[in-house]
């Protein structure tokens, strides 16, 4: 069966078709947009089955689903950093496909891992392997990227069925001194309410950088000022801290992946994800060195009295980009 899926995200919009045989999905097309460069979902795809027709690109298909970066009820979403209303009765009506389903981003995320091996792993936590190598019990997955995106898969005692959750959007809670200037500093940028994705995204790495700076009271050097402008500022201090380049980029850095690990340890902690913790995510991936260096498991595993807990829980790094693709397709053939 062939299934048109997407990823909709605020920074840009994956589509493609898929021919899926139980939990085998393989590509036939798929092609990306800036998602900020359109008017809406129905204009990308648009575009998208008329560039199939330029280039006579058989795929046919009669349903669809898009993982959307946003709360979705009743197949409706208001995205949260794009100005997009999304509707999938309307986008069924426009294209005359037989089925049309909208899923949360990481929703769509937990339904791809089903499709992924071993390979498309890197593990930052074995976990109770005795205890969880068949992993039974709730799973958890936490993705930092243009914003910080959590869900959750539920273990009904044979299978995990995703569900989504807003949990990117909850108050981020001070540890430390400086965490609590940081709270106040970006409180009076957002007038008022902090959440996590404020602290753990693209967004968040800025924060956290430019906070750095307002505390030592410098500005970035000029070389990294024209690379924050011509392109991704997030990317451009990543690589800075990667690179060695800016001591205040690596301390923005090092201090984001601690807050990773503190809040992946919060949403794993209160679903009890002893069937495992999944990292998603553009973000992760492009710093697996860092996410291996150990201080992410620490902040993960410092909970008190629940730290046996989190050491128990087995922790991954998905690698595979392709896995809020995946999917969209899975949840429409299984619906």
């Amino acid at each position: 069966m062939n299934v048109l899926a997407g990823d909709i995200g605020g920074t840009k919009t994956n589509l493609g078709i898929f021919a899926v045989n139980a939990q085998q999905v393989s590509s036939i097309v798929e092609a990306t947009y800036i998602s900020a460069s359109y008017h809406s979902l129905e204009e990308i795809i648009t575009d998208f089955l008329a560039q199939l027709k330029i280039n006579k690109q058989e795929a046919p298909v009669t349903t669809a689903c898009f993982g959307v970066a946003g709360p979705v009820k009743n197949n409706h979403c208001e995205v949260t950093n794009l100005p997009w209303i999304i509707d999938a009765l309307q986008i069924k009506k426009q294209f005359g496909w037989q089925a049309v389903n909208l899923l949360n981003d990481l929703e769509a995320n937990a339904w791809g891992i089903a499709a992924l091996d071993e390979d498309d792993f890197i593990i930052l936590n074995e976990g109770d392997l005795n205890t969880h190598s068949s992993a039974s019990g709730n799973a958890s997955i936490i993705a930092a990227g243009t914003g910080l995106g959590e869900a959750g898969l539920f273990w009904d005692g044979t299978k995990h069925i995703p569900f989504a959750s807003e949990g990117g959007h909850t108050d981020f809670s001070p540890g430390t001194e400086q965490e609590y200037r940081l709270h106040q500093f970006l409180s009076n940028k957002y007038h008022g309410h902090v959440s996590w994705e404020r602290i753990v995204s693209g967004m968040g790495l800025e924060n956290l950088y430019q906070f750095l700076c307002y505390e030592a009271q410098c500005q970035p050097p000029a070389w990294l000022q024209q690379q924050m402008q011509s392109g991704d500022t997030a990317a451009a201090i990543s690589n800075a801290a990667q690179t060695g380049k800016d001591k205040l980029c690596q301390q923005a850095l090092d201090w984001f992946i601690h807050l990773y690990g503190v809040e992946a340890g919060n949403h794993a902690l209160k679903i009890m994800s002893s069937g495992g913790v999944y990292l998603g995510g553009g973000i992760a991936p492009k710093i697996i060195q860092q996410l291996q260096s150990g201080s992410f498991m620490q902040a993960f595993c410092d909970k008190g009295r629940m730290r046996h807990l989190l050491e128990a829980m087995p922790v991954k790094v998905i690698m595979n980009d392709k896995t809020a693709l995946y999917g969209p397709a899975l949840f429409a053939v299984s619906h």
